[in-house]
């Protein structure tokens, strides 16, 4: 069985994101963890990575 080149693309497309924003989450928690005082400030940006992506969204859905 073969595939259609754009089929091949569209779970990048569908899980892309979530799957980037999670390993950036996952990043921040293991840095607030093993890096101290850097660690704590990284952590905050990207624990707040999604929290952002979303107010970003509704905002951009609301305006529309």
């Amino acid at each position: 069985m073969t595939s259609s080149p754009g089929r091949s693309q569209g779970w990048v497309a569908v899980f892309g994101a979530p799957i980037v924003l999670g390993v950036l989450s996952m990043a921040g928690l293991l840095a607030a963890l093993l890096l101290g005082d850097v660690g704590r400030y990284l952590s905050w940006l990207a624990v707040g990575a999604p929290g952002l992506v979303i107010a970003w969204t509704w905002l951009r859905l609301k305006l529309h």
